[in-house]
């Protein structure tokens, strides 16, 4: 049986950490240090009232981040009283997932895709191309449990990178990026598939991909190797603020 959504939240945060994490009354509250939305958001972990909302807004800004929440799946209430207060949805994402024997089924090509740690330099140079700067990769090397990253290579040319880490038998993808040139040729089924095999090593039995909505490309990968859409959440801010 896959597992639930719920159970893809707490591999999130492991796979992808902040670099700090306070509870504060009902809320998570977490310091990305730069490292973008998902290790800087708030979350709601217990009972709450809208008197709460205030000190979680103050909490936030005193680490110098745009107050931000995200709202998972079942999280109505939290979402319109975020929207009652001016929030605006920013950056649906799907959660993706199959079992990674899903993705072992067919043999690499040859220097197409390998699971290497620690990065090499051409790969950082990828993420940098690709927006993924210094910050989000400091997110991947503060992830204390099983960790790769995945070189992609096309007609012998460095061409594609990604991350990948495991919690509690899930592994989880993040930050694939293919360079623009390359982009169309297939490799980032063989970077997921690679993905796969290094998953399957240490002892992970599902493979799952976060993905924003407004990325049709990656989304279409997902959905073309028969990964299946398992949840969603998104993230509020108030309007004409800077997120990160």
């Amino acid at each position: 049986m896959s597992p639930e959504a719920h159970r893809l939240y707490p591999a999130i945060e492991a796979t992808w950490p902040p670099a700090s994490r306070t509870l504060a009354g009902p809320w998570m509250l977490r310091d990305g240090a730069g490292g973008g939305k998902r290790v800087s958001c708030a979350t709601a972990e217990a009972e709450w009232t809208e008197d709460d909302l205030p000190a979680a807004e103050q909490a936030m800004r005193l680490f110098q981040q745009t107050p931000l929440f995200m709202v998972r799946a079942g999280e109505t209430e939290l979402d319109a009283a975020l929207a009652a207060r001016g929030y605006e949805v920013v950056d649906p994402v799907t959660l993706w997932l199959c079992p990674v024997a899903h993705l072992t089924d067919q043999p690499l090509p040859r220097v197409t895709a390998f699971a290497i740690w620690e990065p090499l330099a051409i790969m950082t140079e990828i993420w940098d191309a690709g927006g993924i700067g210094p910050a989000r990769r400091r997110v991947m090397h503060r992830a204390t449990g099983p960790k790769t990253a995945i070189f992609g290579r096309v007609s012998d040319k460095p061409a594609g990178t990604g991350f990948c880490a495991v919690h509690d038998g899930i592994a989880m993808v993040h930050a694939l990026e293919i360079a623009t040139a390359h982009r169309g040729k297939g490799l980032g089924k063989w970077m997921m598939r690679c993905a796969s095999f290094w998953a399957a090593e240490n002892g992970a039995d599902y493979m799952t991909a976060l993905c924003t909505d407004a990325n049709a490309a990656a989304n279409g990968l997902y959905a073309s190797l028969g990964m299946q859409a398992v949840g969603q959440y998104h993230y509020r801010m108030l309007p004409n603020s800077e997120g990160d």
